[in-house]
């Protein structure tokens, strides 16, 4: 399943990737690039932390493949998409769901405190997205007003709470990440955010 919820959120961001690279006119290799950085940024920074190394991606070259096929797609179905921007954030937000999930299970594994697995968690969805937005010369969403990285949180103590309740673990994680896309969807909706600081 974990795997499954990892390929899932693999293409999710790979196809985030290349709709970002394709707003900013990138040719074939820098798409490809911003495809392959923004599906795997957040787990091998997530890997390294947890010293599971080499990171995932290089493990298995599956990844590689799906992402690939994943910008290949997108590529040739670009004409397609009518909203590129409502596209950009529907792909992003699965992503972040699926991947907050895979980094929190990562900690599990290693048996790490709880708070620390949220953490991984957040990491694991919103870096690859920063790298991205850095590439292509953007503030990162996460460190905008934004509700994003919050959501990852609230699906982190989610999914803990869950856990504590006799219910199988396929139904915390499809929980859990509904909680995510939900979340970041109503915030987005309702132009929930953080309050922003200024300077007097």
């Amino acid at each position: 399943m974990l795997y499954i919820i990892d390929v899932l959120g693999t293409i999710a961001f790979a196809i985030s990737g290349v709709l970002v690279a394709i707003n900013k006119k990138m040719d074939l290799f820098g798409i490809l690039i911003i495809a392959f950085v923004t599906a795997v940024g957040g787990g091998t920074l997530r890997d390294i932390m947890i010293g599971d190394t080499p990171v995932s991606w290089m493990n298995n070259i599956t990844y590689t493949y799906v992402i690939l096929a994943s910008a290949i797609v997108a590529i040739v179905l670009r004409s397609k998409i009518d909203y590129l921007r409502t596209s950009l954030f529907l792909f992003d937000t699965i992503g972040i769901g699926l991947y907050t999930l895979v980094g929190i299970e990562k900690g599990v594994h290693a048996s790490l405190h709880p708070i620390i697995c949220i953490a991984l968690g957040t990491i694991t969805a919103s870096f690859g997205g920063v790298m991205r937005d850095i590439l292509c010369n953007e503030i990162p969403v996460i460190f905008r007003k934004e509700i994003y990285a919050t959501a990852c949180i609230l699906g982190g103590i989610a999914y803990f709470l869950l856990s504590e309740l006799p219910i199988e673990n396929n139904v915390v994680f499809l929980i859990a990440g509904i909680v995510v896309i939900v979340a970041r969807l109503l915030a987005v909706k309702f132009k929930i955010s953080l309050p922003t600081i200024y300077k007097d």
